[in-house]
Order: C-alpha cells, then sequence, then structure tokens
C-alpha cells in the first residue's frame, strides 16, 4: 500500500516530498494545528510508521499518533488529536485515549521522550487490536474492538514539528509472534485488578502498594490508586506525576489489610520544595477496591485515621493537635515514617524508629495502610527490613531541631598540650561505606578508589574546641574521576549519623568547603572563596577551625583563606570527604606552619592590610558597613552581613531588597562586587539610596514601587520615588556582569554619584537629605553581591584613575616576553616556565621577586596577578646577582621591610622608600585589583618612577630615582602568582592596554578601537554616501545597494543605524551581516546573498553562512522593519554575532566570527536609505516614564517568570502606524464606529498592533504577569488596541500597578453604552458575558431560595485573562464591514481590555462545552473569570479584530 499522507490537514501544515513529509509550519509561535492522516484507511497488520526529522524546544509534549474512523475527506480538523471524536484512538505520551477522554495511564514508550531519527507506527491487527510499534518494537495491545474502517492519525504537535512517512506494511512474522506472546505473559502476572476479600493473615505475604499478590488475582487490569499516582518497583514503590503542577491526588493504598502487630514502614525517596505541606500516613477501614479515591485522604469522614504535620485526624477532623514532638512537613528525603496496630487495637506511628506513643487507643480490627503524597512528599518506598540501628542514625538528623546536644557526649574542654592524651583528635571509626580508618584513627583512605568517587566520608572523634584547628594532609589522588577532597564541620553526631553518599548531601547543621565555595546545608553560601580545593596535589594540607566568636575559617597550606561562616555553634565535629580524586588523608598534629588569624575577622579575605595580613595589630580601621539583617522575602544575607544572594532565583526575580545596616556619611563609598547571575531574566541590578529606615520600610516587590524619599539607578534611568528624572545616564546596570562592581557616594553638598569599577559616573541627583541609607535591588538577573573592601570613606583613587576591573585569563609564559625573574628570589617562591612565572607555594610571606636585569630608561616591567590580593611593586638598587644562593633565608619577608638598598615601591595606594611613608592616594589602590589585571612599573628617562596598571600611566610615584634598578615584586599575603606579560623592551604605552568591552569606554589616546563607524567608499554601483559617509542612499533599481563599513566591528562593540526611508513600490527590504576579510578589494554582487566567501548574512528571519541558510525564525521579520527603525549588529566576547532591534538583542545569531571582521548593509527592495547612529540608542524602557505602554507593561511584569522590558514605543516621527497596514485597516474600522474621540487617549502612540510582525519588533512574550498578588494575562496576539481616556481619580494610579488584566468580548452595538458609563454594566454585552444571578448573602454566593425577590438579582460579567477564549464569536459576535479604502469586505470583532481589582471576581471553568484547551496558559477550569461588584473593573483599551 502506498505510504502517503491525505492533502486535507490541520491549518499549518505543509506537506511535501508526494505527500510523504509533513512540516508544521510556524514551530516556535504555534504548537498546534499540525494534524495529518493516513491518505488511504489502514489494512490489518500493516504498521503506518512515520519518522520524527525534527523537533524543538519551545513546548512540552510532543508527536502523538493513532487511527479515527473519520474520514478525512470531510473531517473539520480540530486543533488537536485528542480532540478527535466518533471513533478515535491516540497514543499520547505515554497514555492510551478514546475520543479524547483517558482509557490506559501506563502504555508502552512515552512518546514525548523519543529524539529526531526515532521512528514510530501504529497497526490494527487482525483481532481487531491497537498497537503501537516504536523502532520497531511492538508495545503491545493498547487497545481492542476496533472497527475495520480505520485512517492512520500523526499530530505533529508541541515539540515535534515534521515527519515523514517511511512504511505501512506488516511486520516480520517473527517478530509480531514474539511480542505478543510476551505481552499476553505480563498480562497475566503483572496486571491484576482485584483485591482480595479474604482478610485472613498469611504469612508469606509482604505488602504491596495497590496491587493484590499474582496467586489470588481473578482478572486482569490496572492497580486502583490516586490519579497522578505511579506504581513501580513490583508495585512497592509510588510516585506522584507532575509534582510541580499538582499537590494532592496522590494517595496510595496497601494491597491488604495490616496485621496485629505488623509494621508498615515507607522510607521518603523525593521531595520538592514548591508547595507548603507533605507526607500524611494513617489507617482506614475502607477496601481500597471499592473506594473512590478523594483528592487527600483527609478528605474521607469515616472510617479513616491520619497523621497530619505533627497532629492526628480522625474523618478529617482533628483529635490531637501536638501528637509527637516531630512534624512530617520537616522531614527530609530518606526518613523513615511507619505504624503499627497493636493487638489491643491501640495505633501506633514511627518516625525514623522511634515509637511516638499512642495516635488512636481503639482502632478497628481491619484497616488498609493509607499514604497521601501530598504537598512537597513525591515518591515513597515500602521498606521491609525495619533495622533498627540504621532508624536510629537517622533520627539523629531530625532531633538537630529539638537541641544540640541531643545524642552526643558532653566534651571536655580541658586543654591539654600533649598531642597523644585521650583529646587527641582522630578519625571516628564511623565512616562511609566505601571508606576505612586506619593508623590508630589518624588515617582515613578509600580502598577501591578507582572502582567508586564517592561515599568517603570521615568525621572526627570528638567535636573540636573554640581556636582548634583540624589539618589533615593529602596522602594519595587518582586521576580517574572529578571533584576533590572537601572538608567542613557538621554538629552531628558521628556515632548516630547514617553518612550520606556525600557531605554536601546533608539538608542540616553542616558547613563545607568544596571547590572554591562554601556550602551551608547543602546550600552555596559563598561562590568564590579562597584556593580551588579541586586543583590541590599530594602533600597539600587543608584545615579548619571554629573560633570563640562562632566565625568558621578554612586553610589551604597553611594559609587562612578568611572566615566562611558565622554563627557557627559549639561543639561541632571536623568532617572530611575523601570524594573524586581525593583517596587517603592523615590528621597533622603539627600546627605551627599556620598563620595566625587576625582577631576581626568580620572582614574576610580582604580585611588583612598589606602592611601585615597575619598579625593583630595590623589590621586596618574596621569597615562596619553591613546589610541590614532586615529585608526582602526572597533576600538571604550571609557572610555576616556581608553577602547578600536571592533564593529560589529561577523562579522568583524580585522581592530581594537588602539595605545597609546604616546611614552612608558624607564622602563614603558604598560598594558592591556582582558575584553570580543568572540568564533566565531580563534586567538586572538596581541601586540607590532611600532616606527611609530599615525597620520603618515596609518592603516592596521592586523598590522603585517606593514613592517617596528614594532615588535609584535602574538601567539607564534616574528613578526619584517611583517616577523617572533623567534617562541614558552615564551608565547602564543591565549591561553589568559577573565581577562587575556598582558603588554609591553621597557627597557633602548632597548629590548623589554612581561608580562602576571604581569610575565616576558623574552626578545622578542632587538635593539628598543628609541621612540616607544604600539600598541594593537584587533583581532579574542579580542573584549575589558582596560589599567590597573598598567601601569607606572616598580616597583621591577614584578620581585619578580610570581603570576598569576586568577579567582576562591567565597568560601563560611565552617565548618572546621581554623578561624574566632573577633565580634570586624569596624562600617560598618557586619559578616556572623558564623564569617568566612566579608562585608562592607556602606562607603568607616571603615571597620578593626581582626582574632578571637592570632596568633600562623608559622600559616597562609588566605582570599578570594569576591570584587578587596585596601586591607590592617597584624598583631597589639591590642587585639580586650579590644576595647569597637560593633559598635567600636572609632576605626580608616583605618588600616594605627591605631597607639594605634604597627601595621604591608601591603598597595599595601608598608610596614608600625605605618604608617610610612618601606619599598617600596614589592611583588606583593595588588592594582593589583582581585576578586577570596587569601592573607594571617603568623606571623613566627623568628619573622618575611609574606605575601602570592595565596599560594605563598612574602617573609619576616617586622621583630622584638611582640609575640602576631592578624591578621588584612581593608576592604576599593573598596574591600567590604572577606571569611576566611585558612583551618588548621599549614599550609603546598606548599598545598595551586592555581591550575595552565597547566603544564607549574607550581612552582618548586608543587607536586601535574606532572612534565612530563610516561606510566604505568602495560600495554597490547604485549606492550614493552622504552625511560624511555616515547615510547612504540607493539611488536607482531594486538592487546593487551592497555597502561595508570602513573600520572593523570590534568585540563588544554595537553597530546600529537607522532605516531612513523605504519605497512601497519594490517587495522584500534590507538584508545585514559581517564579512570576515577585508571589503577594500571586494567585488561587490548584486545582492547580498551572493556573498560566498565569510558571510553572515541576516535576510527576513533567516540566517545564511556564505549563501547557504543556516536557521530559520530567528529574530522579527526584517522585510517588515518600518521607517525610524534602529537595527544593530554586535559581536560578543564569545565571538557570537547578536542582532539588535531598536535596542532590543534578539539572541545569538551565529557562532564563531571571525576577527575581524566587517558590518554590511545590503539595501535592497523597499530600503532605500539607512544612516549610522552615532550615538548611543537607549536600550529598550530606556526612555521616559511617559512613553511606557502603560497598561500592558510594568517593571516586574513576567512571563514563564522573565521578567519584561519596557515595551519599545517608536519616536511618533516613526510610528509603525504609517507602515502597518492591518493597524491601519483597524482604525477606518473604528473610525467607521462614530465614537467620540473624547473617549480614547489623544496620544496614538499608546495605541498597540499585535499582529504578528509589530509584537515581533517590539520582542513582546506571549504571557506576563500584574497585579498584587501577581496573576497571568495573555497578550492579544492578532487585535489592535486603542487606549482609552483614564479618568484622573485616585483608584486609577493603584488599578494599573496592582489591579489584574483581563479581557471582556463584546458585541458592536453595546460599545457606545459601555463607554459612557466608563465600566462593564449589565446588558452591554454579548448574550452569554452578562448573567443575572441571585445576591450573594453575608457568606459568600448563596443557595437559590424557594420564594426569593426576583428584585434582588444582580449581573454578572464573565471576564477572560486571554482573549482566546473572550474573543470567541460566541462572546465578541462578528460583523461585515466594507473597507472605505480598498473596499473590500472584511468581518470584525471588539472586545475590551481591563483592569479588575484583585479579590473582586471569582476564578470558574468555561462554559461553553470545550473539552480542548483553549490556551495552553491557562486551564479551562480557570479561565473564565466572574465578577459581581461594580466599580471592580476599569475599561483601559477598546480591541479589534479584522479578518
Amino acid at each position: 500500500m502506498a505510504a502517503e499522507l491525505h492533502p486535507r490537514s490541520g491549518k499549518l501544515i505543509g506537506l511535501s516530498n508526494s505527500n510523504r513529509t509533513a512540516r508544521r509550519n510556524q514551530p516556535v509561535q504555534e504548537f498546534n494545528h499540525g494534524l495529518v492522516l493516513s491518505k488511504e484507511p489502514l489494512r490489518d497488520r500493516d504498521v503506518f510508521t512515520v519518522r520524527i526529522d525534527k523537533k524543538v524546544n519551545s513546548w512540552s509534549g510532543s508527536i502523538e499518533i493513532g487511527v479515527t474512523a473519520l474520514d478525512p475527506t470531510a473531517l473539520d480538523f480540530p486543533s488537536s488529536a485528542t480532540g478527535l471524536k466518533g471513533g478515535s484512538w491516540i497514543v499520547s505520551g505515554c497514555s492510551v485515549l478514546r475520543d479524547g477522554r483517558s482509557v490506559l495511564e501506563e502504555y508502552g514508550r512515552d512518546l514525548d521522550q523519543l529524539a529526531e531519527g526515532d521512528r514510530v507506527g501504529i497497526q490494527r491487527s487482525s483481532r481487531g487490536e491497537l498497537h503501537l510499534w516504536v523502532n520497531g518494537q511492538d508495545c503491545g495491545a493498547a487497545a481492542s474492538g476496533l472497527p475495520p474502517k480505520l485512517w492512520a492519525v500523526v499530530d505533529l504537535y508541541g515539540k515535534c514539528t515534521q515527519v515523514t512517512v517511511v512504511s505501512c506494511e506488516p511486520p516480520p512474522a517473527s517478530t509480531e509472534k514474539e511480542t505478543i506472546e510476551q505481552d499476553e505473559e505480563v498480562d497475566l502476572s503483572c496486571r491484576p485488578d482485584k483485591f482480595p476479600n479474604n482478610l485472613e493473615p498469611d504469612t508469606g505475604k509482604k505488602i504491596l502498594l495497590l496491587s493484590v499478590d499474582g496467586p489470588c488475582a481473578t482478572s486482569n487490569g490496572a492497580p486502583k490508586c490516586g490519579t497522578l499516582i505511579k506504581l513501580s518497583n513490583n508495585n512497592k514503590t509510588a510516585e506522584r506525576r507532575r509534582p510541580l503542577d499538582e499537590f494532592n491526588n496522590g494517595v496510595v493504598m496497601t494491597n491488604r489489610p495490616l496485621r496485629h502487630n505488623e509494621m508498615f514502614e515507607i522510607r521518603i525517596d523525593k521531595l520538592v520544595d514548591k508547595w507548603s505541606g507533605s507526607i500524611e500516613i494513617g489507617v482506614t477501614t475502607h477496601n481500597p477496591n471499592n473506594l473512590d479515591y478523594p483528592a487527600t485522604m483527609t478528605n474521607l469522614r469515616s472510617g479513616t485515621i491520619m497523621m497530619s504535620g505533627c497532629g492526628i485526624l480522625t474523618n478529617g477532623k482533628g483529635t490531637r493537635r501536638e501528637y509527637c514532638e516531630f512534624s512530617l512537613d520537616e522531614l527530609q528525603e530518606g526518613d523513615h515514617i511507619g505504624l503499627m496496630r497493636k493487638a489491643s487495637g491501640a495505633l501506633h506511628f514511627y518516625i525514623n524508629g522511634i515509637d511516638q506513643g499512642v495516635a488512636a487507643a481503639q482502632t478497628p480490627d481491619v484497616v488498609y495502610g493509607v499514604v497521601d503524597l501530598y504537598g512537597m512528599a513525591v515518591k515513597v518506598t515500602i521498606v521491609h527490613n525495619h533495622n533498627h540501628s540504621d532508624r536510629l542514625r537517622r533520627n539523629n538528623a531530625i532531633m538537630r531541631a529539638l537541641s544540640p546536644d541531643v545524642g552526643r557526649p558532653r566534651p571536655a574542654l580541658t586543654l591539654t598540650p600533649d598531642s597523644e592524651g585521650p583529646d587527641r583528635l582522630l578519625f571516628h571509626p564511623n565512616c562511609g561505606q566505601k571508606a576505612a580508618v586506619i593508623s590508630a584513627g589518624r588515617t582515613a583512605l578509600r580502598p577501591h578508589a578507582t572502582d567508586d568517587f564517592n561515599h568517603g566520608v570521615v568525621l572526627s572523634g570528638r567535636p573540636l574546641r573554640s581556636n582548634e584547628v583540624f589539618q589533615v594532609r593529602i596522602d594519595k589522588m587518582v586521576d580517574k574521576w572529578a571533584g576533590s577532597i572537601e572538608i567542613g564541620v557538621t554538629t552531628h553526631n558521628p556515632a548516630y549519623l547514617q553518612l550520606p553518599s556525600t557531605m554536601t548531601n546533608l539538608r542540616s547543621g553542616t558547613w563545607m568547603m568544596t571547590g572554591n565555595g562554601v556550602m551551608h546545608n547543602g546550600t552555596t553560601i559563598l561562590d568564590e572563596y579562597g584556593h580551588n580545593l579541586d586543583r590541590l596535589k599530594a602533600g597539600d594540607t587543608v584545615g579548619v577551625v571554629r573560633k570563640e566568636d562562632g566565625s568558621l575559617h578554612f586553610f589551604v597550606n597553611g594559609v587562612a583563606q578568611g572566615p566562611a561562616a558565622w554563627n557557627v555553634p559549639p561543639s561541632v565535629y571536623a568532617v572530611v570527604d575523601l570524594y573524586g580524586q581525593a583517596a587517603q588523608a592523615t590528621i597533622m598534629d603539627d600546627m605551627v606552619d599556620l598563620l595566625p588569624l587576625p582577631e576581626d575577622s568580620s572582614e574576610g579575605p580582604t580585611a588583612m592590610s598589606p602592611g601585615s595580613p597575619c598579625s593583630v595589630g595590623g589590621v586596618s580601621t574596621a569597615n562596619d558597613l553591613r546589610f541590614h539583617h532586615l529585608h526582602g522575602t526572597n533576600a538571604v544575607v550571609t557572610n555576616g552581613g556581608r553577602t547578600a544572594l536571592r533564593q529560589n532565583c529561577r523562579s522568583e526575580f524580585n522581592e530581594a531588597i537588602v539595605i545597609s545596616n546604616r546611614c552612608l556619611r558624607d564622602g563614603e563609598l558604598f560598594e558592591i562586587i556582582i558575584q553570580k547571575m543568572v540568564d533566565r531574566w531580563s534586567g538586572s541590578i538596581e541601586a540607590g539610596v532611600t532616606a527611609i529606615r530599615p525597620d520603618e520600610l515596609e518592603f516592596p516587590n521592586t523598590m522603585t514601587d517606593i514613592d517617596y524619599d528614594t532615588w535609584m539607578l535602574s538601567g539607564t534611568a534616574i528613578m526619584q520615588d517611583g517616577n523617572t528624572m533623567r534617562n541614558n545616564y552615564g551608565c547602564d546596570l543591565d549591561s553589568l556582569t559577573t565581577g562587575s562592581r556598582i558603588g554609591m557616594m553621597r557627597s557633602a553638598s548632597g548629590d548623589l554619584h554612581y561608580y562602576i569599577n571604581g569610575v565616576d559616573q558623574g552626578v545622578a541627583c542632587t538635593g539628598l537629605p543628609p541621612e540616607v541609607y544604600a539600598v541594593i535591588d537584587l533583581y532579574g538577573q542579580c542573584v549575589q553581591v558582596s560589599i567590597t573592601s573598598s567601601s569607606g570613606p572616598m580616597d583621591n583613587s577614584l578620581c585619578a584613575s580610570n581603570i576598569t576591573e576586568k577579567s582576562f585569563p591567565i597568560q601563560s609564559p611565552v617565548a618572546g616576553v621581554a623578561h624574566r625573574l632573577h633565580s634570586k628570589h624569596g624562600k617560598n617562591v618557586v619559578l616556572l616556565g623558564d623564569g617568566c612565572q612566579g608562585v608562592r607555594v607556602g606562607g603568607y610571606a616571603h615571597g620578593i621577586v626581582f626582574s632578571a636585569k637592570e632596568l633600562k630608561a623608559d622600559e616597562l616591567f609588566e605582570v599578570d596577578e594569576q591570584w587578587c590580593g596585596s601586591l607590592h611593586i617597584g624598583l631597589t638598587t639591590l642587585a639580586p646577582p650579590e644576595l647569597p644562593s637560593c633559598p635567600l633565608s636572609g632576605l626580608s619577608p616583605s618588600l616594605p621591610q627591605l631597607r639594605t638598598k634604597v627601595t621604591w615601591l608601591l603598597c595599595g595606594s601608598e608610596v614608600r622608600r625605605n618604608g617610610v611613608l612618601q606619599r598617600q592616594n596614589y592611583g588606583c589602590s593595588l588592594d582593589r585589583l583582581t585576578v586577570g589585571n596587569r601592573v607594571g612599573v617603568k623606571r623613566c628617562s627623568d628619573d622618575t618612577m611609574h606605575i601602570f596598571i592595565d596599560g594605563e600611566d598612574m602617573g609619576p610615584a616617586a622621583t630622584a630615582l638611582a640609575k640602576n634598578v631592578y624591578a621588584v615584586l612581593d608576592l604576599y599575603g593573598r596574591i600567590t602568582a604572577v606571569s611576566i606579560v611585558s612583551s618588548s623592551l621599549m614599550e609603546d604605552t598606548e599598545s598595551v592596554k586592555a581591550p575595552s568591552l565597547s566603544s564607549d569606554s574607550c581612552s582618548e589616546g586608543e587607536e586601535d578601537m574606532p572612534t565612530g563607524m563610516v561606510f566604505l567608499e568602495n560600495h554597490g554601483k547604485n549606492i550614493q554616501l552622504s552625511n560624511q559617509n555616515l547615510t547612504a542612499a540607493r539611488v536607482s533599481s531594486y538592487n546593487q545597494g551592497l555597502l561595508v563599513t570602513a573600520q572593523p566591528l570590534a568585540r563588544q562593540q554595537l553597530f546600529q543605524f537607522q532605516i531612513d526611508r523605504l519605497n512601497p513600490s519594490w517587495t522584500s527590504s534590507l538584508s545585514l551581516g559581517v564579512i570576515g576579510h577585508s571589503p577594500d578589494r571586494l567585488n561587490f554582487p548584486s545582492t547580498a546573498c551572493c556573498l560566498k566567501r565569510s558571510a553572515w548574512l541576516l535576510q527576513r528571519d533567516s540566517v545564511f553562512h556564505n549563501s547557504l541558510k543556516i536557521c530559520e525564525n530567528y529574530g522579527p521579520n526584517l522585510d517588515t522593519c518600518p521607517e525610524g527603525t534602529v537595527l544593530g549588529l554586535l559581536v560578543d566576547a564569545n565571538s557570537c554575532l547578536h542582532l539588535y532591534v531598536n535596542g532590543m538583542d534578539q539572541g545569538v545569531a551565529v557562532q564563531d566570527i571571525p576577527s575581524p571582521c566587517y558590518p554590511f548593509i545590503d539595501l535592497y527592495g523597499q530600503c532605500e536609505q539607512v544612516t549610522i547612529v552615532t550615538d548611543n540608542v537607549p536600550a529598550v524602557g530606556g526612555d521616559s516614564g511617559e512613553t511606557r505602554c502603560q497598561g500592558d507593561m510594568e517593571k516586574a511584569d513576567m512571563v514563564d517568570g522573565i521578567k519584561e522590558s519596557v515595551c519599545w514605543t517608536p519616536p511618533p516621527e516613526v510610528n509603525p502606524n504609517k507602515t502597518c497596514e492591518y493597524q491601519a485597516l483597524c482604525s477606518r474600522f473604528k473610525d467607521l464606529l462614530t465614537l467620540p474621540d473624547g473617549y480614547f487617549n489623544e496620544d496614538a502612540k499608546y495605541n498597540l498592533c499585535y499582529c504578528e510582525s509589530c509584537h515581533k519588533l517590539r520582542g513582546d512574550e506571549a504571557y506576563y504577569k500584574r497585579g498584587e498578588p501577581p496573576r497571568d494575562y495573555a497578550l492579544p496576539f492578532g487585535w489592535c488596541r486603542f487606549a482609552l481616556r483614564i479618568k484622573p481619580h485616585c483608584e486609577v494610579s493603584n488599578a494599573l500597578k496592582k489591579w489584574h488584566i483581563a479581557y471582556h468580548g463584546t458585541s458592536v452595538g453595546a460599545l457606545r453604552r459601555t463607554l459612557d458609563h466608563s465600566q462593564l454594566l449589565p446588558g452591554t454585552s454579548s448574550i452569554f458575558s452578562v448573567s443575572p444571578v441571585k445576591a450573594e448573602g453575608p457568606n459568600g454566593y448563596s443557595e437559590p431560595e424557594e420564594n426569593s425577590a426576583p428584585g434582588r438579582e444582580v449581573p454578572r460579567v464573565r471576564l477572560s485573562p486571554t482573549m482566546r477564549y473572550s474573543g470567541m464569536e460566541i462572546f465578541a459576535p462578528k460583523v461585515q464591514f466594507r473597507d472605505p479604502r480598498s473596499h473590500r469586505s472584511h468581518q470584525a470583532q471588539v472586545g475590551f481590555q481591563v483592569c479588575v481589582r484583585p479579590g473582586s471576581y471569582k476564578v470558574g471553568p468555561q462554559t461553553l462545552g470545550h473539552s480542548e484547551p483553549l490556551d495552553p496558559r491557562f486551564s479551562n477550569s480557570e479561565i473564565e473569570w466572574v465578577t459581581k461588584e461594580q466599580g471592580g473593573t476599569l475599561l483601559y483599551g477598546l480591541l479589534v479584530r479584522i479578518e
């Protein structure tokens, strides 16, 4: 039989390849309407097989396949296969549906998991059974009793966008026979349905969930349980499906009644933290075979006793509020819960083996065990091995909530110097499954380290004393695994702890250093902390200490890494996790090499002053600026108040405001560094000041919601009290990345200054009150920040330096560098790379290194920092060849103490000569530099010393230098390595500057970065340049309009141009892209698509490489761009090409763009003239608040949690009204309605067209959130909105910000009356939009009463959050009209966009009887909103749709 598809198909289907290939058009915008059927009915045993050719990741769900008795020649195709009725069987996911209703939940392979290239087929057997075939394997009978004449059905749904029919023929006989036999065997033995009525105990039977024992089965079928429950593991494991979408319908019961004194125990396998409430467990007298399962077991009002939380509920009512000291809601994965009915009738519950006492005195004789997988509880397993010691260990993890000392012997805290005494630190013998403790408790190892990488946890045998250091040496490593040793402390007693596979899995009482981060209870609290443990080698040491003040510190090779945590309780045990590469470690008793800790540890790793990082007295004046303990709901303040982060950063984007703990002093800088970002949201950090005290501030969603005494920088906009004061400030916070620093300072004159990476951005606003607090809003992409050590009183370095912080890769020593380090150096230094790299391998001092030769006049000696910290650099007359042989034990431990010869050096921002202070506040402080910064020193011909930072001369630091000097550096404190990067003996100072991130940040002297882009004189023959080569026009024909820029496009530089003139006489329009070779001798073809050498082209909505299409559906269709549109190109640091439309990034178009590359534009078809934009075009939302789309767009509008950028509205002179024909047509229809102009907003820029071209140009998402609490609504795609005039009364501002958005379909005849009353009224809409109901009583909606007065009827107005429902014809009847311009007839519909007061409406199901989903975001059961309150709605816009 010919394997072809029927020519009639779903409306989005395109057929090709002789009707053998089907493709769903617009796969990124639409997920359904992809139905295809076979051309001919199926013959018995023929398998109709298709191959999945293409999938996208935009949607959930995938291919669906089945059969239907409906003839495709007369079929009205539904949107999806599940909408087929009249004898249709469809396999969707792993379910089988008949006429849209599920008949089998767990069947065959999950079709959603199939990949491109997989084959799936459908077959009607000769016995009338439906079989699914996946990659040649029969999945068994899915249904029976099928009629003889059936057509194959394939639905290109969701992710599946293209299939090809590969065959329609019977399978090999052997394969079919073998599969049928296997299916029959499975059905007979594993799918029983009946529950035994014989309640006699059978000691040979184990308890199972919802499945009778095989010998008792009398018929085939599926087990009964909650509708969302999936059973596995021989019915011993139950799991709730869709745990992030549903929280109930997860009830399971035992397969037989419980016996007297029989323990029924389960283990919690999986939890999610989305819901409140958790597992519930109990007993019931109801036979599961006869029970109609409720949504939750506590809904049953008879024969049921349940433990919920820490209380007991009998028949759904609480009988004991505080039954036990544990709450089921607080249990963790791995905890055990059990119950037992004693012979006396008493019911007992057990938590991790601990009897909680009598819950009910008299329990019926015949009861079944019940588990309700509610809320957080997702998966449980029946435990048949009731090992008491294991449960006792688990119980210790829960008892932490009661007392930190439960189960722990109190250690004697007497100090003894005898390391061999009874208090000596040793490993506890109870260790991980794959670990062993040897050498009398001093050494721990993983004996089979090459076979297993975890289960290597060991703990100390006793708690650590305050200030007692626990240090281990790595003895052995293997190179098979990733990751390495982890170290920390825990409150858990090793004698009772059930050791996890890795210590970071523990969710209580545990602090661990892992890699270069710190985790508390399994959650990262510091991302960048100290030396990376994964880089340690055998022989390295790691240590941990808890100080008396409760702070926790870690050591690596004897060097203190700074405070990692605060408020750590006393009596904690040391923990070592021999993970990954770490195979063996030994406890070190000798701590003489450890550096003493500073007394003030609150400063963290940056607190140690350059003078003496380890001495108590060397600490500089403490900076007491911290984050206040009061903060937004989603914010967490850690690290002693120096670090703030937003929890649940991928599901929450706001409510994470933090504020300083005190007012800023005049001239004091409050600076933070961005430590972590996520790419899920748009928008980012916002910063500013407020005069509101933290204890008086009611923290809002975002700080720009505050309408008094608050000044904020959001993107590039300066906002006061929530209103935009100024746009296009000197910096854009949304463009900052990880590692960027943001500072705020209130000057003595009341001016607010912002600093980005130490650079003053100028006055942001003036007139600030004297006492203001710094505010940081961890919004959108920004997740974690920390206060830097630069916070505090400002010094001159912030004004004298133009330096910016960068993150460059560590430079490896290469042949050709100009300098080397001398072989004479400090005793802790090792030289690598032929003297190009110096590394301090131990201690914190003795890290002095010299240049190998004397520096000549004007010779720059430059190094690259590989670990940030207190670098000292300068010049000395001390000649290294005169020093004794290495190691130089007599050399000073630090550079400031080097005084045997004259030495000039820079320490921080202080210039010293032989240790004596000569000058303060010189240049940029070296303490602020980070990994990747370059530092250089030069002795100039005028006998002055100059310091260079990232190639920038800081000016003369010292004068009257000697002639013969060597460069000298001190790898001191936290800086442990440098590499020489100076590349020429007489280096041009301009050529060594670090590359800028954008053209705006170029310094004046840079010549390699273009100051402005212009078009090249070499161009297409129809091009004429003007305006200093900034404007290009095509003067004839429709092609030969190719032009290229004269300068290459630098990385991170945005090249933008504006469309000046379009000619509608032609079709198509411009295209643009980049070429990877010089255009000077380019022979320009007629069009850009003829460029076939190193060319990347963006044309319409596709991407081409060397004239071959490589990507579709990228960005908006360039052919629809109106006059005034600003287009841009940018190549990021990862060599990825981005398209910008009106300042909005459309994402990565193509990767691996070469350098250099040149932008080109093809003025083709309609596009006749463009002009390069020389000034910075503001990003989306950068305009004043007056140009915002007030009805649709608020700062915290969300789609799927994605923060919305403020809707771009073009300036009036380039409004799309001029070029959008659909909006013009809708406008002409509105004029025909003769509605008074006074009802509409005078400013046409608030009128928005939601046709496909317009909403793509704006970058609209499909869904957003609005109101308090936030609620989703859909943008009215396909409609055109005309903004209504809103009366200026007190309710309006509240409605716009806090009310929800909904839609109301109505008739044309009802428009005028509705507008006259400014709200929806009875009788103003379609026949189904308003219906009368009886007035509600004081307790809500009341039932109709007999003899009720008809005069008390109150109308109900129906709304919806989506126009897919409100715009249906039954609500918004279509009317026919003739366009006065084109004289063509069209059909039109109208509706309203309204603001709805939260709480004034009731959410309910759709009332039209539709079974298929009307909108993918909104369930049919929640798509209709009903309100009865007059004044509860506010008309915002008139919507028009024309077909």
